[in-house]
Protein backbone atom coordinates (compact mmCIF):
# COMPACT_ATOMS: atom_id res chain seq x y z
CA UNK A 1 0.00 0.00 0.00
CA UNK A 2 1.36 3.47 -0.84
CA UNK A 3 2.02 5.69 2.16
CA UNK A 4 -0.14 8.72 1.57
CA UNK A 5 0.79 11.96 3.30
CA UNK A 6 -2.50 12.85 4.94
CA UNK A 7 -3.88 15.51 7.25
CA UNK A 8 -7.06 16.49 9.08
CA UNK A 9 -8.32 19.73 10.59
CA UNK A 10 -7.84 20.64 14.24
CA UNK A 11 -10.67 19.82 16.64
CA UNK A 12 -9.43 19.95 20.22
CA UNK A 13 -8.11 16.72 21.72
CA UNK A 14 -10.47 14.72 19.47
CA UNK A 15 -7.79 14.98 16.81
CA UNK A 16 -5.52 12.68 18.86
CA UNK A 17 -7.51 9.42 18.36
CA UNK A 18 -8.08 10.37 14.71
CA UNK A 19 -4.34 10.79 14.26
CA UNK A 20 -3.76 7.45 16.00
CA UNK A 21 -6.13 5.62 13.65
CA UNK A 22 -4.47 7.11 10.60
CA UNK A 23 -0.99 6.17 11.83
CA UNK A 24 -2.09 2.61 12.59
CA UNK A 25 -3.46 2.32 9.04
CA UNK A 26 -0.14 3.36 7.54
CA UNK A 27 -0.71 7.01 6.63
CA UNK A 28 2.09 9.52 7.02
CA UNK A 29 0.19 11.99 9.17
CA UNK A 30 0.86 15.72 8.98
CA UNK A 31 -0.65 17.44 11.99
CA UNK A 32 -1.75 21.08 11.77
CA UNK A 33 -0.41 23.43 14.46
CA UNK A 34 -2.69 24.50 17.32
CA UNK A 35 -5.31 27.03 16.28
CA UNK A 36 -3.97 30.54 16.81
CA UNK A 37 -4.67 34.11 15.75
CA UNK A 38 -2.38 33.48 12.79
CA UNK A 39 -4.56 30.52 11.76
CA UNK A 40 -7.69 32.68 11.92
CA UNK A 41 -6.17 35.58 10.01
CA UNK A 42 -4.73 33.31 7.33
CA UNK A 43 -8.04 31.52 6.86
CA UNK A 44 -10.19 34.65 6.86
CA UNK A 45 -7.96 36.25 4.21
CA UNK A 46 -8.85 33.52 1.73
CA UNK A 47 -12.48 32.78 2.59
CA UNK A 48 -15.72 34.73 2.08
CA UNK A 49 -16.43 37.26 4.82
CA UNK A 50 -19.84 35.71 5.50
CA UNK A 51 -18.40 32.20 5.99
CA UNK A 52 -18.62 30.84 9.52
CA UNK A 53 -15.57 30.46 11.72
CA UNK A 54 -14.98 26.67 11.39
CA UNK A 55 -14.46 27.07 7.63
CA UNK A 56 -11.96 29.89 8.17
CA UNK A 57 -10.08 27.88 10.79
CA UNK A 58 -9.91 24.84 8.53
CA UNK A 59 -8.59 26.79 5.56
CA UNK A 60 -6.06 28.56 7.78
CA UNK A 61 -4.89 25.22 9.21
CA UNK A 62 -4.48 23.71 5.75
CA UNK A 63 -2.49 26.69 4.52
CA UNK A 64 -0.16 26.32 7.49
CA UNK A 65 0.65 22.69 6.62
CA UNK A 66 0.92 23.05 2.84
CA UNK A 67 4.72 23.53 2.95
CA UNK A 68 4.87 19.90 4.17
CA UNK A 69 3.12 18.83 0.95
CA UNK A 70 0.17 16.72 2.10
CA UNK A 71 -1.42 14.59 -0.62
CA UNK A 72 -4.87 14.14 0.89
CA UNK A 73 -6.97 15.85 3.53
CA UNK A 74 -9.76 13.95 5.28
CA UNK A 75 -12.83 15.59 6.74
CA UNK A 76 -16.32 14.53 7.77
CA UNK A 77 -19.36 15.68 5.83
CA UNK A 78 -22.83 16.72 6.87
CA UNK A 79 -26.45 16.89 5.78
CA UNK A 80 -29.29 19.32 6.25
CA UNK A 81 -29.56 23.11 6.13
CA UNK A 82 -26.13 23.68 7.71
CA UNK A 83 -23.52 24.76 5.14
CA UNK A 84 -21.01 22.35 6.70
CA UNK A 85 -22.00 19.74 4.13
CA UNK A 86 -20.55 21.97 1.39
CA UNK A 87 -17.26 22.73 3.09
CA UNK A 88 -15.29 19.91 1.49
CA UNK A 89 -15.84 21.30 -2.00
CA UNK A 90 -15.51 24.93 -0.88
CA UNK A 91 -12.15 24.27 0.78
CA UNK A 92 -10.93 22.32 -2.21
CA UNK A 93 -11.85 25.15 -4.60
CA UNK A 94 -10.23 27.79 -2.37
CA UNK A 95 -6.93 25.89 -2.28
CA UNK A 96 -7.11 25.19 -6.03
CA UNK A 97 -7.61 28.91 -6.68
CA UNK A 98 -4.39 29.54 -4.72
CA UNK A 99 -2.49 27.07 -6.89
CA UNK A 100 -2.53 24.04 -4.60
CA UNK A 101 -3.73 20.79 -6.13
CA UNK A 102 -4.44 18.28 -3.39
CA UNK A 103 -7.28 15.91 -2.78
CA UNK A 104 -10.08 16.37 -0.26
CA UNK A 105 -11.84 13.21 0.88
CA UNK A 106 -15.17 13.88 2.57
CA UNK A 107 -16.53 11.06 4.73
CA UNK A 108 -20.27 11.55 4.46
CA UNK A 109 -22.66 10.32 7.21
CA UNK A 110 -22.91 6.50 6.80
CA UNK A 111 -26.68 6.57 7.24
CA UNK A 112 -27.05 7.97 3.72
CA UNK A 113 -23.65 7.25 2.16
CA UNK A 114 -22.40 3.96 3.65
CA UNK A 115 -21.06 2.50 0.41
CA UNK A 116 -19.30 5.72 -0.50
CA UNK A 117 -17.42 5.55 2.81
CA UNK A 118 -16.54 1.90 2.17
CA UNK A 119 -15.24 2.71 -1.33
CA UNK A 120 -13.03 5.47 0.08
CA UNK A 121 -11.47 3.06 2.57
CA UNK A 122 -10.94 0.42 -0.14
CA UNK A 123 -9.24 2.99 -2.33
CA UNK A 124 -6.79 4.23 0.29
CA UNK A 125 -6.23 1.09 2.35
CA UNK A 126 -6.15 -1.64 -0.25
CA UNK A 127 -7.08 -5.24 0.39
CA UNK A 128 -4.23 -6.09 2.76
CA UNK A 129 -4.73 -3.13 5.07
CA UNK A 130 -8.26 -4.11 6.05
CA UNK A 131 -6.73 -6.51 8.55
CA UNK A 132 -5.28 -3.51 10.40
CA UNK A 133 -8.55 -1.58 10.57
CA UNK A 134 -10.08 -3.27 13.66
CA UNK A 135 -6.92 -2.74 15.70
CA UNK A 136 -6.58 0.86 14.50
CA UNK A 137 -10.17 1.63 15.48
CA UNK A 138 -9.70 -0.08 18.85
CA UNK A 139 -6.61 1.99 19.72
CA UNK A 140 -8.36 5.19 18.56
CA UNK A 141 -11.38 4.30 20.69
CA UNK A 142 -9.20 3.62 23.74
CA UNK A 143 -7.48 6.98 23.39
CA UNK A 144 -10.77 8.82 22.93
CA UNK A 145 -12.34 7.18 25.98
CA UNK A 146 -9.23 7.95 28.04
CA UNK A 147 -9.22 11.62 27.04
CA UNK A 148 -12.91 12.10 27.73
CA UNK A 149 -12.69 10.27 31.07
CA UNK A 150 -9.98 12.61 32.35
CA UNK A 151 -11.78 15.63 30.85
CA UNK A 152 -14.88 14.87 32.91
CA UNK A 153 -12.89 14.01 36.00
CA UNK A 154 -10.95 17.29 35.92
CA UNK A 155 -14.07 19.40 35.40
CA UNK A 156 -15.86 17.65 38.28
CA UNK A 157 -12.94 17.86 40.71
CA UNK A 158 -11.75 21.44 40.12
CA UNK A 159 -14.37 23.22 42.31
CA UNK A 160 -13.25 21.17 45.32
CA UNK A 161 -9.60 22.31 45.11
CA UNK A 162 -8.00 25.60 46.08
CA UNK A 163 -6.57 27.79 43.32
CA UNK A 164 -3.05 26.35 43.61
CA UNK A 165 -4.22 22.78 43.30
CA UNK A 166 -6.60 23.66 40.47
CA UNK A 167 -3.60 24.95 38.54
CA UNK A 168 -1.74 21.71 39.30
CA UNK A 169 -4.79 19.74 38.18
CA UNK A 170 -4.82 21.39 34.77
CA UNK A 171 -1.06 20.97 34.38
CA UNK A 172 -1.53 17.27 35.09
CA UNK A 173 -4.30 17.11 32.50
CA UNK A 174 -2.09 18.70 29.83
CA UNK A 175 0.71 16.26 30.63
CA UNK A 176 -1.82 13.41 30.37
CA UNK A 177 -2.91 14.58 26.90
CA UNK A 178 0.70 14.52 25.70
CA UNK A 179 1.22 11.02 27.12
CA UNK A 180 -1.94 9.68 25.48
CA UNK A 181 -0.89 11.22 22.17
CA UNK A 182 2.40 9.33 22.36
CA UNK A 183 0.99 6.07 23.79
CA UNK A 184 1.76 3.12 21.50
CA UNK A 185 -0.75 0.48 22.55
CA UNK A 186 -3.72 -0.45 24.72
CA UNK A 187 -1.59 -1.49 27.71
CA UNK A 188 0.29 1.80 27.71
CA UNK A 189 -2.96 3.78 27.41
CA UNK A 190 -4.42 1.91 30.39
CA UNK A 191 -1.27 2.52 32.43
CA UNK A 192 -1.26 6.26 31.68
CA UNK A 193 -4.94 6.55 32.64
CA UNK A 194 -4.44 4.57 35.85
CA UNK A 195 -1.43 6.64 36.94
CA UNK A 196 -3.19 9.91 36.13
CA UNK A 197 -6.36 8.96 38.00
CA UNK A 198 -4.32 7.94 41.05
CA UNK A 199 -2.40 11.21 41.01
CA UNK A 200 -5.49 13.38 40.55
CA UNK A 201 -7.35 11.56 43.32
CA UNK A 202 -4.46 12.29 45.68
CA UNK A 203 -5.00 16.05 45.38
CA UNK A 204 -6.29 17.50 48.69
CA UNK A 205 -9.95 18.37 48.29
CA UNK A 206 -11.89 20.99 50.20
CA UNK A 207 -15.54 21.54 51.09
CA UNK A 208 -16.36 24.91 49.49
CA UNK A 209 -19.12 27.03 50.92
CA UNK A 210 -20.77 27.38 47.53
CA UNK A 211 -20.30 25.66 44.15
CA UNK A 212 -21.43 27.38 40.97
CA UNK A 213 -22.42 25.17 38.04
CA UNK A 214 -22.34 26.30 34.44
CA UNK A 215 -23.23 24.40 31.28
CA UNK A 216 -21.35 25.06 28.03
CA UNK A 217 -23.23 24.22 24.86
CA UNK A 218 -23.40 25.29 21.24
CA UNK A 219 -21.97 24.44 17.85
CA UNK A 220 -19.85 21.27 17.83
CA UNK A 221 -16.52 22.75 16.67
CA UNK A 222 -16.83 25.89 18.78
CA UNK A 223 -17.26 23.85 21.94
CA UNK A 224 -14.54 21.28 21.23
CA UNK A 225 -11.77 23.53 19.89
CA UNK A 226 -10.24 25.69 22.66
CA UNK A 227 -8.34 27.77 20.11
CA UNK A 228 -11.59 29.39 18.96
CA UNK A 229 -13.38 29.68 22.32
CA UNK A 230 -10.35 31.19 24.11
CA UNK A 231 -9.89 28.16 26.35
CA UNK A 232 -13.19 28.96 28.03
CA UNK A 233 -13.52 25.61 29.75
CA UNK A 234 -10.09 25.91 31.37
CA UNK A 235 -10.71 29.54 32.34
CA UNK A 236 -13.93 28.71 34.17
CA UNK A 237 -12.53 25.58 35.79
CA UNK A 238 -9.49 27.45 37.11
CA UNK A 239 -11.92 30.00 38.57
CA UNK A 240 -13.53 27.22 40.61
CA UNK A 241 -16.66 26.85 38.49
CA UNK A 242 -18.10 23.37 37.95
CA UNK A 243 -18.33 23.09 34.16
CA UNK A 244 -20.55 20.66 32.29
CA UNK A 245 -19.73 20.53 28.60
CA UNK A 246 -22.58 19.13 26.49
CA UNK A 247 -20.47 18.17 23.46
CA UNK A 248 -18.13 15.17 23.50
CA UNK A 249 -16.78 13.58 20.34
CA UNK A 250 -17.73 10.01 21.25
CA UNK A 251 -21.28 10.96 22.14
CA UNK A 252 -21.64 12.75 18.80
CA UNK A 253 -20.01 9.90 16.85
CA UNK A 254 -22.18 7.29 18.55
CA UNK A 255 -25.36 9.17 17.62
CA UNK A 256 -24.33 10.38 14.16
CA UNK A 257 -22.94 7.02 13.02
CA UNK A 258 -24.18 4.02 14.99
CA UNK A 259 -27.64 5.18 16.04
CA UNK A 260 -28.29 6.83 12.67
CA UNK A 261 -27.32 3.65 10.80
CA UNK A 262 -29.76 1.73 12.98
CA UNK A 263 -32.44 4.33 12.17
CA UNK A 264 -32.79 5.27 15.83
CA UNK A 265 -34.38 8.70 16.26
CA UNK A 266 -31.85 9.96 18.82
CA UNK A 267 -32.99 13.56 18.27
CA UNK A 268 -36.43 12.91 19.74
CA UNK A 269 -35.19 13.51 23.28
CA UNK A 270 -33.83 16.93 22.30
CA UNK A 271 -36.91 17.86 20.28
CA UNK A 272 -39.13 16.99 23.25
CA UNK A 273 -37.03 19.25 25.50
CA UNK A 274 -36.85 22.09 22.97
CA UNK A 275 -40.61 22.33 22.40
CA UNK A 276 -42.42 24.71 22.24
CA UNK A 277 -39.44 26.93 21.38
CA UNK A 278 -38.17 24.78 18.53
CA UNK A 279 -40.07 21.82 17.12
CA UNK A 280 -38.07 20.74 14.08
CA UNK A 281 -34.53 20.12 12.86
CA UNK A 282 -33.05 23.30 11.39
CA UNK A 283 -29.50 22.08 10.83
CA UNK A 284 -26.33 21.85 12.86
CA UNK A 285 -26.78 21.56 16.63
CA UNK A 286 -29.54 24.15 17.08
CA UNK A 287 -32.09 21.73 18.51
CA UNK A 288 -29.57 20.42 21.05
CA UNK A 289 -28.53 23.96 22.02
CA UNK A 290 -32.12 24.94 22.81
CA UNK A 291 -32.79 21.63 24.56
CA UNK A 292 -29.74 22.07 26.78
CA UNK A 293 -30.84 25.40 28.25
CA UNK A 294 -34.16 23.78 29.19
CA UNK A 295 -32.23 20.88 30.70
CA UNK A 296 -29.87 23.21 32.59
CA UNK A 297 -32.82 25.15 34.02
CA UNK A 298 -34.61 22.05 35.29
CA UNK A 299 -31.43 20.50 36.71
CA UNK A 300 -30.64 23.55 38.78
CA UNK A 301 -27.58 24.90 36.99
CA UNK A 302 -26.64 28.49 37.75
CA UNK A 303 -26.43 29.44 34.08
CA UNK A 304 -25.46 28.44 30.57
CA UNK A 305 -22.92 29.71 28.04
CA UNK A 306 -23.81 29.22 24.39
CA UNK A 307 -21.02 29.24 21.79
CA UNK A 308 -21.77 29.97 18.14
CA UNK A 309 -19.76 30.97 15.07
CA UNK A 310 -20.77 34.24 13.46
CA UNK A 311 -22.86 33.55 10.36
CA UNK A 312 -24.07 30.11 11.49
CA UNK A 313 -27.78 30.05 10.64
CA UNK A 314 -28.78 27.14 12.95
CA UNK A 315 -27.00 28.59 15.99
CA UNK A 316 -28.33 32.11 15.33
CA UNK A 317 -31.83 30.60 15.45
CA UNK A 318 -30.91 28.80 18.66
CA UNK A 319 -29.45 31.99 20.14
CA UNK A 320 -32.70 33.93 19.74
CA UNK A 321 -34.67 31.11 21.35
CA UNK A 322 -32.18 30.80 24.19
CA UNK A 323 -32.63 34.51 24.89
CA UNK A 324 -36.40 34.08 24.85
CA UNK A 325 -36.21 31.19 27.33
CA UNK A 326 -33.77 33.14 29.51
CA UNK A 327 -36.14 36.11 29.71
CA UNK A 328 -39.22 34.01 30.41
CA UNK A 329 -37.63 31.83 33.09
CA UNK A 330 -35.22 34.47 34.41
CA UNK A 331 -32.42 31.98 33.85
CA UNK A 332 -28.90 33.34 33.21
CA UNK A 333 -27.67 32.68 29.68
CA UNK A 334 -24.74 34.16 27.80
CA UNK A 335 -24.45 33.68 24.03
CA UNK A 336 -21.03 34.30 22.49
CA UNK A 337 -21.14 34.82 18.74
CA UNK A 338 -17.50 34.49 17.69
CA UNK A 339 -15.54 35.29 14.54
CA UNK A 340 -11.94 36.11 13.64
CA UNK A 341 -12.32 39.61 15.10
CA UNK A 342 -13.19 38.40 18.59
CA UNK A 343 -10.46 39.02 21.15
CA UNK A 344 -9.39 37.08 24.20
CA UNK A 345 -9.77 40.14 26.41
CA UNK A 346 -13.22 41.06 25.11
CA UNK A 347 -14.66 37.56 25.37
CA UNK A 348 -13.25 36.69 28.79
CA UNK A 349 -14.29 40.08 30.17
CA UNK A 350 -17.88 39.27 29.21
CA UNK A 351 -17.56 35.81 30.75
CA UNK A 352 -16.09 37.25 33.96
CA UNK A 353 -18.97 39.73 34.25
CA UNK A 354 -21.47 36.90 33.64
CA UNK A 355 -19.88 34.77 36.35
CA UNK A 356 -19.94 37.70 38.80
CA UNK A 357 -23.59 38.22 37.98
CA UNK A 358 -24.65 34.65 38.68
CA UNK A 359 -22.61 34.63 41.90
CA UNK A 360 -24.29 37.82 43.12
CA UNK A 361 -27.68 36.52 42.07
CA UNK A 362 -27.20 33.31 44.03
CA UNK A 363 -25.96 35.27 47.04
CA UNK A 364 -29.05 37.47 46.98
CA UNK A 365 -31.31 34.43 46.69
CA UNK A 366 -29.64 32.72 49.62
CA UNK A 367 -29.84 35.81 51.80
CA UNK A 368 -33.43 36.48 50.81
CA UNK A 369 -32.75 40.04 49.68
CA UNK A 370 -35.68 40.32 47.31
CA UNK A 371 -34.95 43.82 46.08
CA UNK A 372 -31.37 43.04 45.19
CA UNK A 373 -32.47 39.82 43.53
CA UNK A 374 -34.88 41.69 41.31
CA UNK A 375 -32.14 44.14 40.44
CA UNK A 376 -29.86 41.27 39.38
CA UNK A 377 -32.64 39.76 37.30
CA UNK A 378 -33.19 43.12 35.61
CA UNK A 379 -29.54 43.16 34.66
CA UNK A 380 -29.83 39.64 33.25
CA UNK A 381 -32.70 40.65 31.01
CA UNK A 382 -30.43 43.22 29.39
Amino acid sequence: MPHYKASVAQMGTAIIPIKSIMLELGFDVIMPPPVSKETLMLGSTHTPEFACLPLKVNVGSYLQILPQEPEVIFMVGGVGPCRFGLYGEVQKEILHSLGYDLEFVVLEPPKEHLWEVVEIFVRFLGDGSWRRLPHALYIGYKKLMALEKIDKMVLALAPYLNSQWRQALWEEKKAFVRKIDNAAGAAQIDRVVRETVEKIESFPGEDPEEIFRLMITGEFFMVLEPGVNFYLEEYLSLAGIEVDRTVYFWDWFKKAVFLSMLRVNWQKKYLDLARPYLSRFVGGHAVESVAHIVEAFHKGYDGIIHLAPFGCMPEVIAMSLIRQFSREKRFPALSLLLDEHASNTGVLTRVEAFVDLIKNRKLYERQGRKGDKNHAEALLRH
